[in-house]
């Protein structure tokens, strides 16, 4: 159900709190980087341009996928990888994930930001998930160096980014490419995933746009689809990129929240997320909003979906993620 005027409310007044937190976070010190992969990574040859970063912060001609590690002042053993969207044509740091770290360092979370190679970009359909797999793994392989406690290693994405993690989080053990080291033999799976507006089926007619419930009589495949499969796929392919078809009793605990009027991402994604979820008995909490629309970071000022921040800080102590009370 849409929220109500007073939880929205009662969110803004809290998130004001967390803006001075988010703005003492900008002026730590650069994020350490570490790459995913030693030497060229697999499945590709990769773009034939130099990376480049626009005016926003998106990202494109991704050809060293990569983590950025945002540490906090004093880190309470929670860490997150974080999956920025984009269609799987481009990277939205700039809106999406970047804010995101920053706010949960300022929680006391250490935040993996995650770099990933776009299929387009001479890479194969599988790279973006090998480079999610990887991430969890490299992720795992340095708790002890991090301070991370190895059972509150999370992962949250928006958008795309949201497919990433929910295909992260369901298929983690698919061999996608051959093992390199003994990172490769480390679990993938996340112990909680946060989805925000995610991109998650891949079946009709949810892959094209527009949607059903719009007018216009035209379809076309979501970006997302066409560049994962160009502009058709098999009834099998389509069922394999789906995370909601996987679901089962290992999945972690899902925090979902997205807007009833998106229009890039129908809201029925994360509704059925949550009910597969739900039918596998797999703790979820789902949040709408009834505007938003798409796209929208960490909640734009004055809108509903601001509150969201609140909530996931909340769900994640209540379900033992973070070492206190937020």
């Amino acid at each position: 159900m849409p929220l109500s005027r007073r939880t929205i409310l009662a969110g803004m007044a809290v998130m004001s709190q967390a803006s001075l937190a988010y703005a003492q976070a900008l002026a730590q010190q650069a994020p350490e980087v570490i790459n995913l992969w030693p030497g060229k990574p697999p499945s590709g040859n990769g773009p034939l341009v130099p990376e480049h970063t626009d005016g926003k912060g998106s990202v494109t001609n991704v050809a060293v996928p990569r983590l950025a590690i945002y540490r906090p002042a004093k880190p309470n053993g929670t860490a997150v990888m974080l999956a920025a969207g984009g269609g799987y044509a481009h990277i939205e740091l700039g809106a999406e994930t970047t804010p995101a770290a920053k706010w949960l360092q300022s929680l006391g979370i250490t935040a993996y930001e995650l770099i990933y190679r776009l299929p387009e970009e001479g890479w194969t359909r599988d790279a973006p998930f090998e480079d999610g797999q990887r991430a969890m793994r490299i992720i795992r392989s340095r708790s002890a160096a991090d301070r991370v406690d190895p059972k509150r290693i999370g992962a949250m994405g928006f958008s795309a980014g949201g497919h990433l993690v929910a295909m992260t989080s369901v298929l983690p053990d698919v061999v996608r490419t051959p093992a390199i080291d003994a990172i490769d033999a480390l679990p993938a799976r996340p112990n909680f995933a946060v989805l925000l507006y995610p991109v998650i089926t891949m079946l009709p007619p949810y892959n094209e746009r527009p949607f059903p419930s719009q007018s216009r009589s035209k379809a076309s495949t979501t970006h997302a689809f066409k560049s994962l499969f160009g502009p058709d796929a098999t009834k099998t392919e389509e069922i394999a990129y789906s995370p909601e078809q996987h679901v089962d009793g290992q999945t972690p605990p899902l925090f979902l929240a997205q807007a009833e009027d998106d229009p890039i991402s129908p809201v029925q994604n994360s509704k059925m997320m949550d009910a597969a979820a739900k039918a596998a008995h797999v703790p979820s909490e789902l949040h709408l909003f009834a505007t938003g629309g798409h796209g929208w970071g960490m909640g734009k000022l004055g809108s509903e979906e601001t509150v969201w921040p609140k909530l996931c800080a909340e769900w994640m102590a209540r379900g033992g993620f973070l070492a206190k009370t937020v």
